[in-house]
């Protein structure tokens, strides 16, 4: 089923008089075909993205035609090879986004891009702009191989920026600012928002700067922190708490590294409750990060213990019924929500 999102503009916001939604996915290929467009050094690197396939997920589809191949590079299945190879481009003064064919073979890479890329600058200055795109996510029964979230090793990692857009326009503004970054940024796409998720996203130059969160929805009984693909299952939340007389705020992180504190201490100290969500696995995950973030520094204003839900600690299933039970989901926030409130 797919839905509509807008927040973060006016409802019914048009252009020429006319209102302009594209997908998830569309805003992502928009992203870097403006960019492209707009500075020569840009270009992409990633397995199968040339020619008319355009990659698992069509993203780059017709990019070659338009800027060639030597901005178009297909790659061996050799993620550690290619990462390295992004890492010299960007040192040279290129600019290359990286896809990786599915988050989850990131792991191939990590090598590079922990060991080598993230501290380039610290040890002796070094530039590396470049972005590396990673499908991530499940609940579309793709397994374990094909559905995982890893951001959190990331986060960990000094000298890395990390974003996880869950809207159209912001699928393209943080794009936008990740490609001009002069630091390595990941970007986590939701696969499970690509083609299902549609929202008004601005044509031609739009920029969401990194670091900054986004109240997705107002709310003053309770706070519920999240990004992604699961900022849209707390609004579903949300608006059943609303219908029993249960006012929740959703904080939409946006940017997972840097982080923005002072959002998510606002969110806390406004409703005094807090709740904090996310697909990937509960053990040792960006929410607990920010839940310790809320409890040394906004425990004062704490009417209640800050919660969580993540995945299991488990690999992602396979079985749709055993991915269900693995999976958040607006069912489970809501009755989380919902004792988080009565507490």
């Amino acid at each position: 089923m797919s839905v509509s999102s807008n927040f973060g503009f006016a409802d019914g916001e048009t252009i020429n008089g006319q209102t302009r939604e594209i997908t998830y996915i569309a805003a992502i290929s928009e992203a870097l075909r403006e960019e492209m467009r707009r500075n020569p050094d840009v270009l992409l690197m990633g397995e199968d993205i040339a020619g008319d396939f355009g990659g698992a997920f069509k993203v780059t589809k017709g990019f070659e035609a338009e800027f060639g191949a030597r901005r178009v590079i297909n790659t061996p299945i050799a993620e550690l090879g290619f990462v390295g190879v992004a890492t010299g481009m960007a040192l040279m003064g290129l600019r290359p986004v990286v896809e990786m064919q599915f988050a989850d073979f990131i792991t191939s890479a990590f090598d590079s891009i922990v060991q080598f890329a993230a501290t380039t600058h610290y040890r002796w200055k070094g530039r590396v702009p470049w972005v590396i795109r990673a499908p991530a996510d499940g609940g579309i029964r793709s397994g374990p191989f094909h559905s995982q979230n890893p951001e959190a090793w990331f986060v960990h990692t000094p000298g890395l920026k990390v974003v996880a857009p869950a809207t159209p326009a912001d699928a393209k503004g943080l794009l936008i600012a990740a490609i001009r970054d002069d630091n390595p940024v990941i970007y986590f796409e939701s696969k499970p928002l690509y083609r299902s998720l549609k929202g008004f996203v601005p044509a031609g130059e739009y920029v969401v700067p990194l670091g900054r969160a986004n109240v997705a929805r107002t709310g003053a009984d309770l706070s519920i922190i999240t990004y992604g693909a699961m900022v849209h299952q707390a609004l579903a939340a949300a608006q059943r708490l609303a219908n029993e007389g249960i006012d929740a705020e959703v904080l939409d992180l946006r940017s997972l590294k840097p982080l923005d504190k002072e959002a998510i201490l606002a969110t806390a100290r406004k409703t005094g409750k807090v709740l904090v969500t996310h697909a990937a696995n509960k053990l040792a995950g960006v929410g607990a990060e920010v839940a310790a973030l809320i409890a040394e520094q906004a425990f004062e204003w704490l009417d209640a213990p800050v919660q969580r839900i993540g995945g299991l600690d488990v690999p992602v299933p396979f079985s749709p019924p055993l991915e269900d039970a693995y999976r958040p989901d607006a069912e489970k926030l809501y009755a989380a929500a919902r004792a988080l409130a009565a507490y």
